[in-house]
């Protein structure tokens, strides 16, 4: 699996790159990750309601094709955006989405901070509260969009919006939870616990997004 830790990336640019990536590789494309961090932003799902953004604070609401509801990207978060071939992978979209949230439950671990998923409610929880959202996107089999980790960043744009469509839903944050107040001690373990989960072994690459590979 190629990994691409791009550093600050606008959401856009980078989500026009993850649909031409996956519309573009071939069958013999290999796997990447691409991380990155956010400027703010709000992003809506497919199914996502814009009356689950509650006040309007001058943060940019955009709409999106993955799935889930309204979340909030920002500094201080690890986006991770796995770009895989399921069906090469032999993996169902269900196991895909258990595999990315049993990586981040085994990162909080690392400094032990007890996690869970949630019943009917993609992503990871630290006593009710949410550290950690997936929305993803498949399309002939191969994912895009991804995980937003919360590591070490202001929390107060959660509040004006419903999380994930969920009213009253509390966030939390690794930092606030005994963890590291930075995203560099956090990114080398939620990576070596991806490629656990997938049986990748990983291939750091140029850190800038790739042209898409066109099968030959």
């Amino acid at each position: 699996m190629i990994v691409r830790a791009l550093g600050v990336t606008e959401y856009e640019t980078t989500w026009r790159a993850m649909q031409r990536f996956t519309d573009e590789r071939g069958a013999a494309a290999e796997d990447e990750l691409w991380l990155t961090e956010h400027p703010a932003i709000y992003t809506l799902g497919l199914a996502g309601r814009r009356e689950h953004v509650l006040r309007d604070n001058g943060i940019p609401v955009v709409g999106v094709d993955r799935g889930g509801q309204v979340t909030y990207h920002g500094p201080g978060q690890i986006v991770a955006y796995p770009l895989l071939d399921l069906k090469r992978l032999k993996v169902g979209v269900r196991e895909y989405v258990d595999r990315i949230e049993q990586a981040v439950i085994d990162t909080l671990g690392d400094w032990n901070i007890g996690a869970a998923r949630r019943e009917g409610a993609p992503g990871v929880y630290v006593n009710g509260a949410k550290v950690a959202a997936l929305g993803i996107r498949v399309r002939r089999g191969c994912t895009f969009h991804g995980l937003a980790f919360n590591i070490a960043m202001d929390l107060e744009p959660f509040l004006r919006i419903n999380p994930c469509g969920y009213a009253g839903l509390a966030v939390t944050s690794m930092h606030d939870l005994g963890g590291p107040n930075g995203l560099d001690a956090v990114k080398p373990r939620l990576l070596e616990h991806l490629a656990v989960q997938f049986g990748l072994r990983l291939q750091p690459a140029a850190g800038s997004l790739p042209v898409a590979p066109v099968e030959p």
